[in-house]
């Protein structure tokens, strides 16, 4: 962490003074004339730290691309002297820290440019620190600012290097202009594509990651996230829409008023329109005004208008040209006018943020798990990025709501992970594992179900109890040993990391078989789709025996040693149910057409969890490639009807008759649909659509947005049946609970197989969906495998690395790569 400090000129403040530049100065440019590479905004920052003794600068870390991740403190000289004693007492005020503490001042951390289009925002964090220091520094006496003038600077830099290069000079406000109309993918995620507002709480983005550190650090007290909206609309601020979740305080709303009020004022004054209350609600618990507010602060989001699409300056509808200058002028005044109302409520922002962190009321008490292994350590790390704390039972019985029952039931808690809400965040706890949650209204800006028992694929029992449990859990140290002698290794497969395993193997080829069948050898048990490595086959590798000791160790997988590759019964290592796993090749689309935050999943998945390699082809290029130089096709979600031509879709076709597997997810299974030979059709199960569409719609005009919702399904999770015996569910149960995230419904295919679907009246078990659409999912698949000449297309119609966070649908992907 590097940190700016004063010493030359510390006895002389004047003279300190007379050196600060405003960021015009410094810039060489007036700001709002140009767009600021990040690493301008950060040598700004370095500058006003280095020329101000009420600033402070330091790093956090570094993006996937090696840029700087930073943030300003702010305050007073005499407050920047006592930072620790501040941040401290702010701690133990809330229980985080052990102590007792009578805290003065408050904590308002300003973020900026999560999305790295929305680009006024880190311009606006250069006016506002400047601002802040030399025409409203009596705020900082009571308040300590935290600035992240860059949360996405790979994204930013992306958008910021792209208009540079081709903007007319002066600039053009037409929308025909080049200049506002940005190529894929946009400048608004990550290096990998992903939406980073939307992962505050799944952390899976090393930005998050490195950012969570700090705010934990810290728990500020108020939470600003600056984005942009589209150029029509005005500037919105805090009071949020409903729905609110009812783990909101009244006060917290309250707050949010009173914020919203202070910069009402001042946009009256200044003639500025702004609306409030109408979107943008408070429920989805991964966002940057909703993570905070589930951890006792005022979240809010400011919006201004403008995104990639406005440049330095666009023609509006109400014809006038909204310009960079306005949108930075509009986020100064949020930013400034939140740090008034904050230094004038120091007293009430610390104690009701106290009181925030007292849980006694809370529905249920702990929340005790079972399951796979794997599943209970990936979600003990998510938990552990967020400092929430969580323990393993030793014994005995517990009683409450049970989740895959969707009912009272019972577990024997021996060996389960328990997150209780008897701790400070005992309030995130509630809204991350809680069933259901509560809604006022179902128009909501984002999905209504995130549940983690269910997205881990966990048994799980909510009680009202507080369930005793250990710190650390019994961890045997897997050290497994060559055994020379042996026939060969067996390893299980039903997680992620049993695929990562496999996928180092290959890597450094060795050859893998996988059962078809139950194995059983030596009076033990292999379930389907577990993984065989034979000395047969592997002859020539003189370093056979080590090496796959060594990758097994590193992942930590048990490996049972074979003497024999006779069974105890039925399948042996030669039977004709038992696959040698070729070393795939594999091809994905990105490009124009393709979703790009579904495409970055997939890259992120395969590059950074599965770590096997793949080649991205732009559908620009589909034309060109000669496909039989690849054995596994991924399609994206995305709009693919005019990128798929009749010739190509040929291509497609010849590729999959001659051997090559497609795997399409989301709106990319629409490509086969009604095609010749793919057996994909509209689930036709439901009301009478035509006889609906001749009745007149008499629904008043204030209710159509309301009414429509009955066609939608925002982000609900539903049971899945599993054929568990097809290599695509190996790994799997009977049952997988999957996020539907729209009401896409196929019916069940004739001639292939239906691997997951939904036969009957569906079970939803959590989150919203509207009755029409829930009704059109009965009898329709969710995974399934069409066959075609010699090769396949695999159906799945969710979507399984849903922003990486559903982390049990991540091994559908490699059964459906590997195991063909």
């Amino acid at each position: 962490m590097t940190r700016y400090f004063l010493s030359v000129f510390l006895f002389f403040p004047l003279f300190i003074f007379a050196q600060l530049q405003s960021p015009s100065q410094f810039l060489g440019y007036e700001l709002g004339t140009e767009f600021s590479r990040h690493a301008d905004v950060v040598s700004y920052f370095e500058h006003v730290a280095a020329n101000s003794n009420m600033v402070d600068y330091f790093n956090y870390g570094k993006t996937n691309e090696r840029r700087r991740l930073t943030y300003a403190v702010i305050s007073s000289e005499e407050n920047l002297a006592n930072l620790e004693q501040i941040r401290m007492d702010n701690l133990k005020n809330i229980g985080i820290v052990p102590g007792e503490a009578n805290p003065q001042k408050t904590i308002v951390w300003m973020s900026y440019n999560v999305h790295g289009n929305e680009a006024s925002s880190s311009e606006a964090a250069m006016n506002t620190v400047y601002k802040l220091i030399t025409e409203r520094s009596e705020y900082l006496e009571n308040v300590v600012v935290i600035i992240d003038p860059g949360m996405n600077p790979d994204g930013r830099d992306r958008y910021v290097n792209w208009y540079n290069q081709l903007k007319a000079k002066p600039h053009n406000p037409s929308h025909d202009a080049t200049e506002h109309h940005e190529p894929w993918p946009g400048g608004r995620p990550n290096h990998y594509l992903f939406d980073l507002n939307r992962d505050w709480m799944w952390a899976s983005q090393v930005e998050t990651q490195q950012r969570l550190k700090v705010y934990n650090q810290w728990m500020p007290h108020i939470h600003v996230d600056f984005h942009e909206q589209y150029i029509n609309n005005p500037y919105y601020f805090a009071p949020a829409a409903e729905p609110f979740h009812e783990i909101i305080t009244p006060w917290q709303r309250e707050f949010q008023d009173k914020i919203g009020k202070n910069n009402a004022r001042y946009f009256d004054e200044n003639g500025w329109l702004f609306f409030t209350r109408e979107s943008f609600d408070l429920l989805y618990p991964s966002y940057g005004d909703t993570y905070p507010l589930y951890m006792g602060a005022i979240g809010m989001t400011y919006e201004q208008a403008g995104h990639g699409f406005a440049g330095l300056g666009v023609d509006t509808d109400e014809d006038f040209e909204l310009t960079l200058k306005d949108r930075i002028a509009h986020h100064t005044t949020t930013g400034l006018s939140t740090v008034e109302v904050a230094s004038k409520n120091v007293a009430s922002l610390n104690a009701e943020f106290k009181k925030f962190f007292q849980n006694d009321n809370l529905k249920y008490k702990s929340f005790v798990m079972k399951g796979n292994p794997d599943n209970m350590k990936a979600l003990a790390e998510l938990l552990d990025k967020h400092e929430i704390k969580y323990g393993f039972a030793k014994s005995g019985n517990v009683k409450g709501f049970s989740y895959s029952e969707n009912k009272k039931g019972s577990m024997d808690a021996t060996g389960a992970l328990v997150v209780s809400t008897n701790q400070p965040k005992g309030k995130m706890v509630q809204v991350l594992f809680e069933p259901n949650a509560a809604l006022s209204t179902p128009i909501t800006y984002d999905i209504t179900a995130w549940s983690l028992p269910y997205a881990y694929g966990l048994e799980t029992v909510a009680t009202s109890a507080i369930v005793a449990a250990s710190e650390n859990p019994s961890n045997n140290e897997i050290a497994n040993v060559p055994a020379p002698n042996a026939a060969g290794y067996i390893a299980k497969w039903n997680s992620l990391q049993d695929a990562a395993f496999l996928s180092e193997l290959l890597k450094n080829d060795i050859k893998v078989r996988f059962s078809e069948n139950e194995l059983a050898f030596g009076g033990n048990t292999f379930g389907r789709g577990s993984l065989i490595i034979t000395r047969s086959g592997n002859n020539s590798n003189e370093n056979f025996d080590k090496n796959v000791i060594e990758i097994a160790n590193r992942h930590g997988r048990e490996l049972y040693v074979s003497s024999t590759s006779f069974a105890d019964k039925l399948t042996d290592f030669g039977s004709q149910y038992v696959h040698l796993i070729k070393k795939k090749r594999v091809a994905m689309l990105q490009g124009e057409g393709t979703n790009s935050l579904n495409y970055g999943a997939l890259w992120h998945f395969f590059e950074t969890q599965l770590k096997y390699p793949i080649t991205s082809i732009n559908t620009d290029s589909f034309n060109d490639v000669e496909w039989s130089k690849y054995d596994v096709l991924i399609i994206p979600e995305g709009n693919y009807n005019s990128i798929i031509t009749e010739d190509l879709f040929k291509k497609l076709e010849d590729f999959i008759s001659a051997g090559g597997r497609v795997i399409a997810l989301g709106s990319a299974v629409g490509i086969f649909e009604g095609k010749e030979g793919f057996d994909l059709n509209k689930n036709e199960s439901g009301a009478d659509n035509a006889e609906k569409d001749s009745i007149p719609n008499l629904t008043p005009y204030a209710q159509r947005e309301l009414e429509s919702t009955k066609d939608f399904i925002t982000g609900s999770i539903y049971k899945v049946t599993l054929d568990s015996t097809h290599p695509l569910a190996f790994g799997y149960g009977d049952a997988y609970y999957s996020l539907k995230l729209g009401s896409d419904s196929y019916g069940l295919i004739t001639e292939g197989y239906n691997v997951g679907y939904i036969k009957g009246e569906p079970e939803s078990v959590s989150g919203f969906s509207g009755e029409n659409a829930k009704a059109g999912l009965a009898n329709s698949i969710v995974f399934a495998e069409a066959k075609k000449g010699r090769g396949s297309v695999i159906y799945m119609v969710d979507d399984v690395s849903f922003r990486s966070f559903w982390h049990n649908g991540k091994l559908f992907l490699a059964n459906a790569v590997f195991f063909q």
